[in-house]
């Protein structure tokens, strides 16, 4: 939703189309909003997350929202250490069956998310946080270069 390493300016149509409803106000609203990809992170809906777990199922929550928020053609990125991590497993089955491309970040074995995922990104290392550790440049690598390729 905003800018990573670039400023992401909005396109002069936006621009005009700011001027419409509110005319002194279009260069602060223009100058203050960014070019930006509709991203959501499926661990910051504590609400509803909180009453699927209690209501539904714990092993569901990520892959409920897979199923009400993806549309075919989207990605999902997951992060499983382990790759076996059952909530993520769950929304990666639910992220294939709705037409999702799906990436994976794990540890060295990758486990069940290294089959179910287009792509797996397997760290060479075994230890939680030295998998984390890893996991963070590419991360922000992969960030760089989306942020180019939409925004370039």
């Amino acid at each position: 939703m905003k800018g990573f390493m670039s400023k992401r300016p909005v396109p002069a149509e936006m621009r005009d189309k700011l001027a419409m409803y509110g005319e002194a106000e279009a260069d602060y609203l223009a100058g203050h909003l960014q070019g930006a990809l509709p991203a959501i992170s499926l661990v910051s809906q504590s609400a509803l997350s909180t009453a699927f777990i209690n209501d539904v199922a714990a092993d569901m929550v990520f892959a409920q929202q897979v199923y009400g928020y993806g549309r075919p053609g989207d990605a999902l990125l997951v992060f499983s250490t382990s790759g076996n991590s059952l909530n993520v497993v769950r929304a990666v089955q639910v992220a294939k069956a709705v037409g999702l491309t799906t990436i994976a970040m794990t540890g060295e074995s990758g486990g069940r998310l290294k089959e179910l995922c287009d792509i797996a990104i397997r760290v060479p290392y075994t230890s939680t946080p030295d998998i984390q550790e890893r996991h963070l440049p590419i991360y922000h690598a992969l960030c760089m270069m989306l942020e180019e390729a939409f925004f370039g």
